[in-house]
């Protein structure tokens, strides 16, 4: 079926004020940590001409700060500084070879910021601290807005002569005008506060400030809040009259959406699995009804399919999607010539993307090992046509047979299990996580299109690795479970992967121990409520599952415990465990005190560090073959770890 046939409104062309996009598909404005000293970098360049080149219809770059006194995360664009306009060139250069327009976001951060990298004070409407930063911010006199405003005007003048197409104002969730239009941030009683178009007023002066900078020949548009999702906040209410006095304006030429602050409900924002695709979708709706300006739409789109029912039933005029080409800068591509099964879908895991910003590396992806890393020229396969034989069928595993096959190798893949996906597959099993299963099942679908032969049920001991004559052996014979040292020969202390994998069932009274602070014991958790075990979830550290604050699961996670009643014991460490009749008696030791407590319970359930299943590549290693292994067989670790290295012994061999 074509395109056309399959998709009613996504490629249809589409006029934004002077600029025309050729298709609906807009690879939003978001953060990469790809900034060098405060400008953009040949790595900017590089990804956003991945993303043109995939066939996006309109590009929006992430946020460029308008004044010194914003500088929130380290690798920021400081768009104020002339000395920006030649790498701006290069990026809209990069991106016009491939006729698609760009816009460049420009913001102000206001009080959602901290002052350790400026060394100035934070500015904000009113002194009100943000949760995540907790600085108490400088209220901005009128001096001062008018400096604000004089900031976005000269940086819309960098982004017009650095040759973006366009500008976009962020007033949505991290920006001192949103700062300004939310009552719950705005306590002013000057002409800058009180009624909404008070707290417009800043707005509606940027709009004209900008509008005089690019001239009428560059689109401008503004993103807004529909719903802050805070106590006190804008809702979609307010949204609507905001939108209704920017379109008065006559100077702006579209609207672009987004939900939550990007402190407080950041979870709503970049939302995980967890929470459905489209779950924002009522806001464009509503702002649609009320302007006649086109509207952007965004929320978690994973295929083109949703994204054309989202324009069909008329709740925008395009739509965002930006892990969805992070994930695979061909979406667009692929969508347009049929052949959308080739996607590689977006988990929504938010691992390598949002979790790397918060912990201030660049932004990648777990199922991409190129994103991040475009202006890296590919390694050149040392020779071509050669014989590999991969063990294990899990992401590792997986990638480096589709990297292999993609440098023309012959590939067999040899999995003992009678499934591919490893423990990828065991995650996946869980509630509300089966989309993290579309990692294997996207490298599965590739291996098949490359022609890599997969050979399940097959126990691969080294005669038969050799009986195969390779070139070359990739080992990705992952990990196995590690009985904690206190846990002695008790039957019911199992692994996570035991319940999980069905070796065990578990009833009555459970613990589940936690090491490792992420999914494994908060999935299993949630699985043994589910089946109507009463659960305790005990870790050393000072939160159950530290790891899900970073990807933003936190906070859904402690929704559905307390809905489960699931008990969350923390700063706890198991020091001994015995039988008592049919059940066990953990002696833990509390951090804290030093006391140590006997509890008493059915089963222990233990997500704790595993052990490399290495012995294959132990045994080949002396055979005069080459022999790679690639990750938990080499260290257990994510998944992540096991794509990267996949793919870079594949495009290597």
């Amino acid at each position: 079926m074509s395109a056309g046939g399959r998709y009613r409104y996504l490629f249809k062309p589409l006029r934004i004020g002077p600029v025309t996009v050729r298709n609906r598909i807009v690879f939003s404005a978001h953060l990469t940590n790809y900034a060098e000293d405060g400008h953009p970098s040949e790595q900017h360049a590089a990804y956003y001409e991945a993303r043109a080149a995939g066939g996006a219809g309109l590009i929006i770059t992430e946020e460029h700060s308008t004044h010194p006194t914003d500088w929130p995360y380290e690798k920021l664009i400081h768009g104020f500084h002339p000395s920006v306009v030649p790498g701006y060139r290069r990026i809209t250069e990069r991106v016009h070879r491939h006729g698609v327009p760009i816009f460049a976001q420009i913001n102000h951060n206001g009080g959602q910021a901290s002052s350790m990298y400026s060394r100035l004070p934070v500015w904000a409407p009113s002194p009100v601290p943000d949760p995540m930063f907790r600085e108490v911010p400088k209220a901005v006199e009128l001096h001062e807005i008018r400096e604000i405003v004089a900031g976005y005007g000269t940086v819309a003048g960098h982004c017009a002569e650095g040759g973006f197409d366009g500008v976009e104002l962020q007033c949505s969730h991290s920006s001192i005008v949103r700062g300004f239009l939310s009552p719950a941030t705005n306590r002013r009683t000057d002409a800058y506060g009180g009624s909404l178009e008070n707290r417009a007023r800043i707005l509606l002066e940027i709009i004209d400030a900008v509008r005089e900078a690019i001239g009428p020949h560059r689109a401008l548009g503004v993103r807004i809040c529909g719903d802050e999702l805070i106590e006190g906040g804008t809702t979609i209410d307010e949204a609507v009259g905001i939108a209704r006095m920017v379109e008065a304006t006559g100077k702006v030429d579209y609207i672009n959406t987004s939900i939550g602050v990007a402190t407080a409900t950041l979870y709503m924002i970049e939302a995980s699995m967890h929470i459905p695709p489209g779950y924002a979708l009522f806001i464009p709706s509503a702002i649609r009804k009320a302007v006649r300006l086109p509207v952007i739409g965004v929320g978690r789109f994973k295929d083109p399919l949703q994204a054309d029912r989202a324009l069909a039933e008329g709740h925008c005029d395009l739509v965002g999607v930006v892990r969805g080409q992070i994930a695979d800068p061909d979406f667009v591509a692929k969508a347009r010539a049929g052949r959308p099964t080739e996607i590689r879908t977006c988990l929504s895991c938010n691992q390598e993307c949002v979790g790397r910003m918060g912990l201030n590396r660049w932004l990648g992806c777990i199922e991409n090992p190129r994103t991040g890393r475009e202006a890296r020229p590919v390694p050149t396969p040392r020779l071509r046509g050669r014989r590999v034989v991969v063990v294990g069928a899990g992401p590792g595993g997986l990638q480096a047979a589709a990297a292999a096959a993609r440098n023309g190798h012959r590939v067999t893949v040899l999995e003992r299990e009678h499934r591919t996906g490893g423990q990828v597959a065991t995650a996946a099993s869980v509630p509300s996580r089966a989309e993290f299963l579309d990692l294997v099942r996207n490298l599965a679908a590739e291996c098949a299109r490359l022609g890599v032969e997969i050979r399940t049920g097959v126990e691969a001991d080294a005669d038969a690795v050799l009986a195969e004559r390779p070139d070359a052996v990739v080992v990705a014979t992952g990990a196995r479970p590690q009985r904690p040292w206190w846990a002695g020969d008790l039957a019911r202390v199992v692994d996570v992967r035991d319940v999980l994998e069905g070796r065990a069932e578990p009833s009555g009274r459970v613990v589940v121990f936690d090491e490792l602070g992420f999914h494994q014991a908060t999935s299993v958790a949630e699985l043994l409520a589910d089946r109507g075990c009463t659960v305790e979830i005990m870790t050393p550290g000072m939160v159950v599952g530290q790891d899900l604050g970073v990807t933003l699961d936190m906070e859904t996670w402690n929704v559905r415990a307390h809905a489960k009643g699931i008990t969350q014991t923390t700063d706890s460490v198991i020091v001994g465990a015995r039988a008592e009749g049919d059940g066990i008696v953990l002696d833990v030791l509390y951090h804290p005190t030093g006391e140590t407590r006997q509890v008493r319970c059915d089963w222990t359930v233990c997500a704790v560090h595993q052990q490399p299943e290495d012995a294959l590549w132990h045994a080949l290693k002396g055979s005069g073959l080459e022999v790679h292994r690639v990750g938990d067989c080499l260290a257990p670790r994510r998944a992540h770890a096991a794509v990267v290295e996949g793919y870079r012994v594949g495009v290597a061999l």
